[in-house]
């Protein structure tokens, strides 16, 4: 059976835009060299039943498997830049969602 991949979800709130622009410019070719790709970010998102999460922008993300993803994370070069989104963010969470595996 073939690896599923993961889409992350990151929720976060903005409270320094220069400092988060570092960490945005860094972000993409980071995120590409592990296989990822962003796929949106909303800052107006609508609960539409349920708790509300946290106000901020919601980010998701895609790996063509959780390892992938986790080496991204792990990845000194990232953990390096992610002081910029540190610093000018309160992260609310980041959160790895499975895939269903390919079926057939």
């Amino acid at each position: 059976m073939a690896d599923a991949g993961v889409t992350l979800i990151a929720n976060l709130s903005v409270h320094d835009a220069a400092g988060y622009k570092k960490y945005e410019q860094g972000f993409f070719p980071i995120l590409k060299r592990h296989g990822g790709s962003f796929v949106t970010f909303d800052d107006k998102t609508e609960t539409l039943e349920g708790e509300t999460p946290p106000p901020g922008r919601i980010v998701l993300f895609r790996f063509p498997s959780e390892k992938a993803a986790k080496d991204w994370f792990a990845d000194p070069e990232y953990q390096a830049l992610s002081e910029h989104r540190r610093s000018s963010t309160t992260l609310h969470f980041l959160t790895l969602v499975h895939e269903l595996p390919p079926r057939g």
